[in-house]
């Protein structure tokens, strides 16, 4: 069954659950917000586990409110507030922070909003460092000595894939493909295959994380680059005519390639590449020492930008009639301009996609 957030009233959790203990030491008018917003039939994205509360986020749209700092005030505009985040502390190794931070993220894109922003105590240090992770600059402390981070659409940190997340700069040389075969791409990009719902599809998605980890045993050497954009090919492998069922799903940017084995060769201790793969990859155990067998053995770390979902990917035959599928998957390299026409195919706004 598949890890997944859901979207639920307040009034279906308990603010005097011991999940929420740390706010209310935080805020002494927390129980009073926490029940206000009950009453109001708001709803908080959370995730559970055999009942118990793992992660809560609140999100909240503002139109013409300031933000006031303890030096200066940023003028009114509308923006994406980050109003609750909290990841339970016994949720370590799970990727729910980062989950969570690409939701939000990912709502922020669909507004088209700006800026987006959260606040914060320094002693969070935690949650502070997915936030730097992911773009979000602090710009100073409110009246009652949080922390203020913040994240503008006009001046994005380009450094990596994370700081510009979900956003992708407008420098693009190149585009490539990453085959994987149906099995294991339905495991790695599980909410791919639905329609384009973006409620389900955040519920998932915030529970598996936006890091992926391909592995690959190519004959010859890859040649994926930092920042690239590649589109995710799910490979069809059962009945029927490959060509209309092997289709481009998703589209992500390449964070890292990483040879482990080449000719043989480690260049890569076996300890190293565990510690690598975490908990990203569709692989366990046994599986991953196999892996680590072959011969040839390459890891690409990616981030997961989007999907076109079910009814609107993008099928073989339909790219090679365009041009844009011409030799083996790992060899085809796209120009910017054949990118963004995959993205229109699957009927995504390039404009909210591709940015300076």
């Amino acid at each position: 069954m598949l890890n997944k957030f859901n979207w639920i009233y307040f009034s279906d959790c308990s603010v005097d659950d011991e999940f929420f203990d740390s706010l209310k030491s935080d805020y002494e008018e927390f129980p009073i917000w926490f029940n206000r917003k009950s009453a109001e039939g708001a709803k908080a994205f959370v995730y559970k586990e055999k009942d118990a509360i793992k992660a809560f986020i609140y999100l909240k749209r503002e139109y013409s409110e300031a933000i006031e700092l303890t030096d200066r005030a940023l003028p009114p505009e509308p923006r994406i507030k980050i109003g609750t985040l909290k990841i339970s502390d016994n949720s370590q190794g799970m990727r729910l922070g980062e989950g969570a931070i690409g939701v939000s993220l990912w709502y922020w894109q669909r507004s088209e909003y700006n800026q987006i922003y959260i606040t914060v105590f320094e002693k969070h240090q935690k949650l502070i460092g997915i936030l730097c992770q992911f773009g979000f600059k602090c710009i100073g402390k409110n009246t009652r000595g949080e922390n203020v981070y913040i994240k503008d659409k006009r001046t994005l940190s380009f450094k990596d894939c994370y700081t510009s997340f979900p956003y992708i700069s407008s420098n693009i040389k190149r585009c490539g493909y990453i085959p994987i075969n149906d099995t294991y791409h339905d495991t790695l990009f599980p909410y791919s295959e639905l329609y384009d719902t973006n409620q389900e599809t955040e519920e998932i998605a915030a529970a598996n994380g936006i890091t992926k980890i391909f592995l690959a045993a190519p004959f010859n050497d890859l040649d994926y680059e930092e920042n690239e954009p590649v589109l995710i090919y799910r490979k069809h492998t059962g009945d029927g005519i490959a060509k209309y069922k092997s289709v481009v799903s998703s589209f992500c940017t390449v964070y890292k390639q990483i040879p482990i084995k080449k000719a043989g060769h480690c260049l890569i201790s076996k300890d190293e590449f565990l510690n690598i793969v975490g908990n990203k990859t569709v692989f366990f155990g046994d599986e991953l020492n196999d892996w680590y067998n072959k011969k040839n053995l390459v890891v690409i770390v990616l981030v997961y930008n989007g999907y076109f979902g079910k009814g609107k990917n993008i099928n073989y035959a339909t790219l090679k009639e365009n041009g844009l599928f011409e030799t083996y998957p790992y060899e085809n390299k796209l120009s910017k301009s054949q990118f963004e026409q995959v993205l229109k195919m699957g009927g995504k706004n390039v404009q909210n996609i591709i940015i300076d």
